[in-house]
């Protein structure tokens, strides 16, 4: 076992604060990986706080991981020593069920992927995410960072790049289609990003007209006003495909009726509370209520390509790692533009 530091929620709700951990022994198929830089996702934030339900504690947050290897383990083939590295949401599933084989481990069914952490491991024990110094990952589950990517913009890439990627790949973004982001956060910049490179026609759907710069500037064509009436009515019937980044709930009849017919409504971002629905809005126009859940390893692997192919990564805020909790409270206040990144070497 390795000791090593890290930053922990002792109990829901509670400060994170410095402690140490343990890291397994180097397995056979393993990756021990010195994490350079994690990035902060609001997932870390509802889970610490047990806002998606009972959690496990201490929690040691954090599933956007971009390091380097410093050992593996003797049966180790895809990584060496000195390789740049990321982890992203998960560190193992069943391998075996239909979808594990498919390439889509975050849909496991033989019981499920195994969180980065807040999560019980095949060996029993807690998993321990990336605000920490080291971590020891079976290789099929840990992502090449291509040489293009700087570490610290690559970080959130694992979580954020795949969350926006796979659903927009999977329905179909591209040239001739009108894509709408709704939310121009650490999820909602890099669907801008990403539905732009694909070739999309991009809207920004955001609370306020604040970041249309910013929203413009990372690839949009339109950005709008939710907080005004007159967008529903001017935009009705527009969007093939609207992507939803929000972690609040939403009046998603009002955002249906911006659809065409057989558009599609997707979630990735996860409200602790449930939402209302009327099924007329789904009926008239036949269109699609949908959710999307991260990529695959082959997926993550493929987005990660993409990005450093088209010369971009997250638009971030280094931070030093005392600086967890001031920017937990500064993500709730929507304060940061566009995703925090610890500099773990501050741990």
């Amino acid at each position: 076992m390795t000791t090593v530091a890290a930053y922990a929620a002792p109990a829901a709700k509670a400060p994170l604060e410095r402690t140490t951990i343990e890291r397994r022994p180097v397995g056979e198929f393993d990756v021990l990986i010195d994490i350079k830089f994690a990035g902060i996702c609001h997932s870390d934030i509802h889970q610490a706080n047990e806002g998606w339900g009972t959690a496990i504690f201490p929690m040691v947050p954090g599933h956007e991981i971009a390091g380097v290897v410093s050992e593996v383990g003797p049966g180790v083939t895809k990584y060496a020593v000195g390789d740049r590295v990321g982890v992203g949401c998960m560190v193992d599933s069943c391998r075996e069920c239909d979808n594990c084989k498919a390439g889509l481990e975050q849909y496991c069914t033989g019981g499920g992927m195994i969180g980065t952490y807040n999560a019980v491991g095949k060996d029993g024990e807690p998993t321990y995410g990336g605000y920490s110094e080291k971590i020891v990952v079976d290789e099929k589950y840990v992502l090449r960072i291509p040489d293009g990517l700087p570490l610290d913009e690559a970080a959130p890439l694992l979580c954020a790049g795949i969350t926006t990627y796979s659903p927009l790949k999977h329905w179909n973004a591209g040239p001739g289609k009108k894509v709408a982001i709704l939310g121009m956060g650490g999820l909602g910049h890099m669907g801008v990003k990403i539905a732009h490179a694909l070739g999309a026609e991009v809207t920004v759907l955001s609370q306020s007209l604040r970041k249309r710069d910013d929203g413009l500037k990372l690839g949009a064509d339109h950005y709008y006003a939710t907080s005004d009436e007159v967008t529903f009515k001017e935009l009705a019937g527009t969007f093939d495909l609207i992507l939803s980044t929000v972690s609040a709930p939403l009046n998603l009849d009002a955002y249906l009726s911006l659809l065409k017919t057989d558009g599609a409504f997707v979630n990735v971002g996860a409200p602790e509370e449930p939402v209302a629905l009327s099924l007329f809005s789904v009926m008239g126009g036949r269109k699609t209520l949908a959710g999307s859940g991260i990529g695959g390893i082959r997926e993550t692997q493929e987005m990660l390509d993409f990005c450093a192919e088209h010369g971009f990564g997250a638009e971030i805020e280094l931070i030093r790692a005392d600086e967890i909790n001031d920017a937990y409270e500064r993500v709730l206040a929507s304060d940061v533009r566009y995703r925090f990144v610890i500099d773990t070497a501050t741990i």
